[in-house]
């Protein structure tokens, strides 16, 4: 469905459901040059069992209007105006890699709209490599391949992908290369200079689960447990075998996990 947010179209998928801001909401918020796509799993499970689920296209991404936002801030507040235009006056928040930024930026600076946050491929401050980097803005079909096999495990490159049939490693570049030119460029400098200090983290208040994959390469698992140790209420959870593209690589465990963390 789409809502006015900022005047301009904006794309949620609500897992099969009519949206319902008298329940419970949980946003889900997908990482850099991605879109809602990447969340269907979780954001299904959640619809049809008591949460008003919104898996969200930040704008610029998948069949939003609008331009990217080029700051975590921006896209935060977006997220913000998106609430408010929904009528819900607090949500958890769920974020990817980017998206988990995102959401460590509104249980900051909007923490009484937040009432969880669960960060999966985190890490606070998340660097990007000058080679990842460079290839995003000039080359993006290498920053594609790039992102595709430093961002699962390897298994997944031999094959062994969790549903029969199928390639989590091509959909994933399917995805990519359906992004809007120079999107992955913008919100990979948007990480880049994203870094909070103490006082940021000061404002978090909220329960937080840090979801860490220990074959990730792009947001090692040691940085997840740095990120943790930052947030006053946190806990981490690990997840064996498992790369960046967690709810491709481990659907059930990823669910489970947040299905474990969300009721609590």
């Amino acid at each position: 469905m789409k809502f006015l947010v900022q005047q301009q179209p904006a794309y949620v998928y609500t897992g099969g459901k009519p949206f319902d801001s008298s329940k419970p909401t949980v946003i889900f918020v997908h990482g850099a040059a991605n879109d809602h796509s990447v969340w269907t799993l979780q954001a299904r499970y959640f619809a049809h069992h008591g949460w008003n689920a919104m898996a969200v296209d930040l704008p610029g991404h998948g069949k939003s209007f609008g331009e990217a936002k080029t700051s975590i801030a921006a896209y935060g507040d977006w997220l913000i105006d998106l609430l408010d235009n929904g009528a819900v006056t607090k949500a958890a928040l769920v974020g990817h890699s980017m998206g988990s930024l995102i959401a460590l930026d509104c249980a900051a600076r909007h923490g009484t709209r937040v009432s969880q946050i669960a960060l999966l491929g985190a890490s606070a401050p998340m660097p990007v490599s000058d080679v990842l980097l460079d290839a995003a803005r000039h080359r993006p079909a290498e920053a594609f391949d790039m992102l595709n096999i430093w961002g699962h495990a390897p298994q997944l490159k031999w094959g062994r992908n969790p549903t029969p049939g199928t390639s989590s490693m091509m959909a994933y570049k399917r995805l990519l290369e359906q992004s809007r030119p120079g999107i992955l460029a913008n919100d990979l400098t948007a990480c880049q200079v994203f870094v909070p200090d103490d006082a940021f983290f000061a404002n978090i208040r909220v329960p937080a689960l840090v979801v860490a994959g220990m074959r990730d390469m792009m947001t090692p698992a040691k940085s997840a447990q740095a990120l943790a140790a930052r947030i006053a209420d946190c806990c981490v959870l690990k997840l064996e075998e498992t790369g960046h593209a967690m709810m491709q690589e481990a659907p059930g465990k990823t669910l489970d996990t947040l299905r474990n963390f969300l009721k609590s």
